[in-house]
């Protein structure tokens, strides 16, 4: 045993991702005493932002001595243990294989449960569209059904700002109260419908448990391991610039949109969970909007020599949308702020992907 933790101390002390983590840690001192000797239940934890808040979970359990432990729905935990090296062999975590729409339910109780599994690509069939709005809705209704049978206090469901549909014209920042909606026959839309029926579930599971379920919306985010072919442009451009060029913008570049760094999102979503209202959203992310083009720029500009940008669409003065949120809730009721700037956010990302690269 001695041996082990010796081994846990030394991966903790050369953790690539240990300012990051530190930081976490710093920005969350009310928020950890809650799961002293607790176990909790993740899903989702092996994609993008799963990751992030379980290795924060196993950094704060480490450094404070929680004695906490994380159990994850994977379906593929092997393939996870491979990509994650450290994580899997933190003692903290354990793993289960299954599918989040009709997974065993572990034995045991869990105090807390964050539910982040879902589908976020922009379906191409009619199929896909099916599969993934069933991912999320049933998927929902059996992570809550687990939590009815397993002693759970707290859930933290990631929603989406995708909920909200196209962002109104008038409107510069989306507010929790935006009345907007998916369109319904369009090909992205499902998976805002999906979180928006799920977000419905979770109302009327409160109404019959004693349980509390927080609710993040999430918009965009940025950090290490970010998808280079996801819903996020900035991923795709910094994917683009490590081939050599040029980015591409789909489109004339004149979206708005802005990112928050997966630190930050950490802090907030830990914060949320342990802070915040049931049933009451929290918009999260950044309110720094940017066009997509000044953002591709941005993202040349930190390679050397710079990187070139090349529009894909039309050349036009359309204005193709905005999708920022509005975080005045977030930062009046739990004091969260965004605390990277994107210049920093960029270059730490970019500086991950370059070494990443390097290491294969």
């Amino acid at each position: 045993m001695a041996a082990g933790n010796n081994m846990m101390k030394t991966c903790r002390s050369s953790h690539p991702m240990a300012a990051d983590l530190d930081f976490i840690l710093r920005n969350t001192p009310n928020v950890w005493n809650e799961f002293r000797g607790k176990q909790i239940f993740v899903t989702g934890g092996t994609g993008f932002l799963g990751t992030c808040l379980l290795e924060s979970f196993c950094w704060a359990n480490a450094h404070l001595s929680l004695g906490a432990k994380a159990v994850v729905l994977s379906r593929d935990p092997n393939g996870f243990r491979s990509r994650f090296p450290l994580l899997a062999l933190d003692p903290a975590v354990s793993f289960i294989q299954g599918d989040i729409r009709h997974f065993s339910f572990p034995a045991g109780k869990f105090s807390h449960i964050i539910h982040g599994a879902t589908d976020s690509s922009i379906p191409s069939t009619y199929s896909i569209f099916s599969d993934q709005i069933e991912t999320i809705v049933v998927g929902a209704k059996r992570t809550l059904e687990f939590a009815a049978q397993s002693g759970t206090t707290k859930i933290l469901f990631i929603s989406s700002g995708a909920v909200y549909g196209p962002q109104a014209s008038v409107a510069k920042k989306i507010p929790e109260s935006f009345p907007g909606t998916p369109i319904p026959f369009s090909p992205s839309a499902g998976y805002g419908l999906g979180k928006k029926m799920a977000e419905y579930l979770c109302q009327a599971f409160v109404s019959e448990h004693a349980i509390e379920v927080k609710i993040a919306r999430c918009f965009a985010f940025l950090g290490p391991r970010l998808p280079g072919n996801s819903r996020f442009a900035i991923g795709n451009f910094i994917r683009d610039a490590l081939a050599g060029g040029p980015i591409i913008v789909k489109g004339n570049g004149s979206a708005v949109r802005s990112y928050l760094y997966t630190a930050d999102l950490a802090v907030w979503l830990w914060t949320i969970l342990s802070k915040g209202k049931s049933l009451d959203p929290y918009n999260v992310g950044s309110d720094r909007g940017m066009s997509i083009a000044q953002i591709a720029r941005r993202v040349g500009q930190h390679f050397s020599p710079h990187c070139t940008v090349e529009f894909a669409g039309p050349s036009s003065n359309r204005k193709e949308g905005r999708y920022i949120p509005s975080i005045k809730k977030a930062k009046r009721d739990l004091g969260l702020s965004v605390k990277t700037p994107l210049s920093t956010a960029l270059k730490k990302t970019i500086d991950w992907e370059i070494k990443s690269s390097n290491r294969e």
